[in-house]
């Protein structure tokens, strides 16, 4: 009776391509193409058209990652809809189709792929989690604008002729510096004017800087204490990067295994095998590549600090220090996953200490 009951539902497989402006939409059946056509990207007029058209149908849907982010996914699973999002890349594609690509053939195409059923889709955020996120990705814009701030401030000196005195000559910005910065005298009042106008947007800049790290730490003390306090637990992970941690993966419990988790970090090997012949490409490009950075940063933090990581670093000594450094990065990325699955604080080896003393 079930099946009689499965095979009575009739489906439908809708194919988006989606732009700021538009969406191109490719609907069909289980038993017959319907057709491609284009409406405002309003997730109400699709719904609606759905409604009128296909009434009491199972409806899945499917579209490519992009800009656009995750708000109409949301909306129709809210439907109760079955709602892939899939990352372009793992989209099959012929040779055909390198030359021949429109917006109604592209989504065609993800229609048939969702009807064969080949598709995988990617992690669906929350809101909060995709707002989370939005913070901690404007943060990092923030440190780039402030690395050009401090460059354009040595540019003009270097450009004016000033030399920085060897004490603050270094990358690291102390109050000092810019008590001396201010002091600085041009010729002309240009120069001056110019030099005072890139100090106080430096400032502005550094003041954002502090305060988003404030607020990220904030919002995870308030909203995600457990899993935050547990992340600080491990050496080399401090109170920011736990929270860039939460707002880039989200809920870690997802992960059923310490590779998947490598794997969407961007911590895994490239690999190419074909034959006899092997050989590796790297560490994948494939990334959350803002986290990953910050892990290899704090790998060497982790060295440190912990004798354990001391003994694996050493264990790899004389090979590439840049192969090294991401096997322990790697390795942090377990106990990542370990301690937010098993919600024990992980505990440094006291042991391992003694015996190195």
């Amino acid at each position: 009776m079930q099946l009689h009951d499965t095979l009575a539902t009739p489906k439908l497989f809708i194919g988006l391509d989606i732009h700021k402006n538009s969406w191109t939409v490719s609907i069909q059946t289980d038993l017959f193409f319907h057709k491609t056509f284009s409406i405002p990207s309003v997730c109400e007029d699709l719904y609606r058209y759905v409604e009128n058209t296909f009434p009491n149908y199972e409806v899945a849907l499917v579209y490519e990652a992009g800009c656009c982010g995750f708000s109409a996914a949301r909306y129709f699973l809210n439907l109760g809809w079955t709602v892939l999002v899939v990352n372009p890349a793992d989209v099959k594609t012929s040779d055909k189709q390198r030359y021949q690509k429109t917006d109604a053939l592209d989504s065609k195409h993800l229609s048939n792929q969702l009807k064969l059923g080949i598709l995988k889709g990617i992690y669906i955020p929350t809101e909060a989690h995709e707002q989370f996120t939005t913070l901690a990705r404007h943060r990092a814009q923030v440190t780039k604008r402030l690395r050009q701030s401090k460059s354009h401030i040595k540019s003009m000196l270097l450009l004016h002729g000033i030399k920085i005195p060897a004490a603050f000559d270094n990358p690291n910005w102390t109050k000092d510096f810019i008590i001396w910065l201010e002091g600085v005298e041009f010729s002309t009042s240009c120069g001056k004017m110019a030099l005072e106008g890139k100090i106080r947007m430096y400032k502005f800049i550094k003041s954002e800087y502090l305060e988003i790290a404030n607020q990220m730490r904030k919002y995870c003390r308030e909203n995600n204490k457990k899993d935050y306090n547990l992340l600080r637990s491990i050496p080399g992970i401090g109170g920011f990067l736990a929270s860039v941690i939460l707002a880039e993966c989200g809920d870690l419990r997802r992960f059923n295994k310490e590779s998947q988790f490598s794997s969407f970090i961007g911590l895994v090997p490239g690999i190419y095998n074909s034959g006899d012949s092997e050989k590796c490409l790297g560490i994948t490009p494939r990334s959350r590549s803002q986290l990953r950075s910050y892990l290899v940063e704090a790998a060497w933090i982790a060295i440190r600090k912990d004798a354990e990581m001391q003994e694996y670093y050493r264990k790899h000594q004389g090979k590439n220090v840049k192969n090294i450094i991401v096997k322990v990065a790697h390795k942090m990325a377990r106990r990542i996953l370990s301690v937010i699955k098993t919600e024990t604080p992980y505990q440094i080896n006291k042991n391992l200490i003694i015996e190195k003393i």
